[in-house]
């Protein structure tokens, strides 16, 4: 019942865990740092990471075959909330409304030293 979805255009999970997994009409999109799958390095601001994971949400969610309207719900993770505004400034050129129901929490540390992380979940 699930399938997993993987493309070479989103980085490769650094766990064990895949980049998505499909359940009947659901992808679940795991937390997508802002690495890029061709160069395997980091941008240096919170809002070029936040471009970065969310580039990579929309490839693996190609793979699926949708689109970033179909996400109804995203997961945002940063390392300082004094980087909220420039990363939803980001956010909010990827999606149109009605925006996908959305959490933005701060958090301590993430892998691989990145500042932003940003998971979804979408609907065919």
């Amino acid at each position: 019942m699930q399938k997993p979805i993987e493309t070479s255009n989103a980085p490769g999970a650094i766990g064990p865990y895949s980049q998505a997994i499909a359940v009947c009409q659901l992808i679940f999109v795991s937390g997508q740092l802002p690495i890029d799958p061709q160069t395997g390095q980091i941008p240096e601001s919170a809002a070029d990471q936040a471009r970065q994971s969310l580039t990579n949400i929309q490839a693996i969610l190609e793979a699926a075959g949708v689109d970033m309207s179909h996400v109804v719900r995203a997961g945002v993770f940063l390392t300082d909330m004094g980087d909220f505004q420039a990363v939803n400034e980001v956010y909010a050129s990827f999606f149109k409304p009605p925006y996908p129901a959305r959490s933005a929490v701060e958090v301590k540390a993430l892998p691989r030293g990145a500042k932003v992380e940003i998971d979804a979940m979408a609907v065919k």
